[in-house]
């Protein structure tokens, strides 16, 4: 608990700076939790979507933000099937404990009319496990551990993570135009990012 309310300061600034850079934010929260950033950061928003896949966590959500879009399942299998997408959201949340890139590709996979400007902000748990095993078992990085290698996965994850959203918001029309990032948390094992992304 310690550790992510050291780094809940850091994913509040991140999503507040993004939130500057677009007149009129609608978000999608891939993994809602107990609300804490809502409360924080999008407490203002009329309308928004928001994923959780803890009935409690929720029931409690949907209590906290009436005018929103609430649902109850796993967020990549509902992106997969265009959940959410009714709404015109152009500002994405992603806050797994581990790996977001599955999440990522299942919204750009479903976002076949998105905005001309996304904003993706996300809270990224995977450089801890890249530096035991260099990626080579996380299905996500495989591409980018042959393209760069194993030994140079930790020490650059940033710069690998902005390569994947390269790569995969141009293969969805967009040009990356702003990014930001940093690592936190215990041992620096987290990675917050914030992508800018533009059609081309």
């Amino acid at each position: 608990m310690k550790k992510d309310n050291f780094t809940l300061r850091y994913k509040v600034s991140l999503r507040q700076n993004l939130l500057k850079q677009i007149d009129a934010p609608v978000v999608m929260e891939t993994h809602g939790g107990y609300g804490g950033i809502w409360r924080r950061c999008y407490s203002h928003l009329d309308t928004g979507v928001v994923f959780e896949k803890d009935p409690a966590k929720a029931g409690k959500l949907a209590l906290q933000r009436p005018t929103w879009a609430v649902y109850e399942c796993d967020c990549e299998q509902a992106l997969g099937d265009g959940v959410g997408f009714h709404l015109p959201v152009n500002f994405l949340d992603v806050d797994p404990y581990g790996d977001p890139w599955p999440i990522i590709e299942a919204f750009f996979s479903a976002n076949r009319d998105g905005p001309s400007k996304l904003l993706i902000a996300v809270n990224d748990g995977l450089r801890q496990k890249i530096k035991m095993n260099g990626g080579w078992d996380v299905e996500s990085m495989k591409d980018m551990v042959s393209k760069i290698g194993a030994a140079n996965m930790y020490k650059d994850y940033l710069a690998v993570c902005q390569m994947l959203m390269e790569e995969k918001a141009g293969r969805r029309g967009y040009s990356l135009t702003g990014w930001t990032g940093y690592y936190c948390g215990h041992a620096k094992q987290m990675s917050h990012y914030g992508a800018v992304l533009t059609r081309k």
